[in-house]
């Protein structure tokens, strides 16, 4: 897969900055670092370069975001399927789900607004890694379980600039001078 960036691409650097039309972002990434061999639970936000999907958004908490790409809001009852073993892996559930799932509709606010991405869909192969999304960060930027994470504020100035054939480049990590 090329890492080569395009002129439209979003551009993650392996020290948590996001390049959006020639600005920069401060971001998340995962918490133990970036990998060319994404697996699932290993914490690591994968090298590559994916489209962007669609948005998702808490409609009780903040107004949809103004971007090109297609937008929804998300309902207590949406999930996304973790379990490499079960058919919809990588893929939205409806909840209850018996398989393991991430719930979109959550307390902390991280996922008030969701980047999905088309890491690992095209098939989706069991173990290479789900729900790989950007989404608002935690104070502080902690790490996250892979995604990409930024401040709201940037989240939504960066989705105003998208496009439908928006692309996110993770690019490989930087070995030091």
């Amino acid at each position: 897969m090329s890492h080569i960036p395009h002129p439209s691409d979003l551009v993650v650097t392996s020290d948590g900055i996001l390049v959006c039309k020639g600005r920069s972002f401060r971001c998340a990434l995962g918490k133990t670092g970036i990998t060319d061999t994404k697996r699932e639970g290993d914490g690591a936000t994968p090298v590559g370069r994916w489209k962007l999907r669609y948005v998702l958004y808490r409609a009780d908490r903040r107004a949809a975001p103004v971007t090109a790409l297609p937008v929804q809001a998300i309902t207590p009852d949406d999930g996304w399927c973790d379990d490499p073993a079960h058919a919809s892996y990588n893929r939205p559930v409806r909840l209850p789900c018996a398989a393991s799932h991430e719930k979109l509709w959550r307390e902390d606010g991280l996922y008030d607004l969701v980047v999905t991405l088309t890491h690992n869909d095209a098939p989706a192969i069991p173990g290479n890694g789900s729900a790989i999304f950007m989404h608002i960060a935690r104070p502080g930027y902690s790490g996250t379980e892979g995604c990409i994470a930024l401040a709201a504020d940037d989240l939504e100035t960066v989705l105003g600039d998208c496009r439908r054939d928006t692309h996110i480049v993770i690019l490989p990590q930087t070995s030091p001078a």
